[in-house]
């Protein structure tokens, strides 16, 4: 199993991460690039602004499923064969 998909995996339970946990975790150097090779396998991966407890902004990210405007906006662009 790659990291990748331990990430996914891990995303797919229902746990969200930080960058730096997944580094931690998952021994991936660049968590974002791997969250978007992620999304463009198609998984729907949030990226929400969060905060510490000591008051330090960071990103969680969550594996969600895509609203009815998103799959009609990737639809208009073309994302899904016709």
């Amino acid at each position: 199993m790659t990291k990748a998909q331990r990430l996914l995996t891990f995303l797919q339970s229902g746990s969200t991460a930080t960058p730096k946990q997944i580094k931690g975790m998952f021994g991936i150097a660049n968590p974002s690039a791997v969250v978007h090779k992620l999304r463009n396998e198609g998984h729907c991966i949030y990226a929400n602004p969060s905060k510490l407890k000591s008051g330090a902004a960071v990103t969680r990210y969550r594996l969600g499923t895509p609203s009815k405007a998103m799959v009609a906006q990737a639809a208009k662009f073309g994302f899904f064969g016709a």
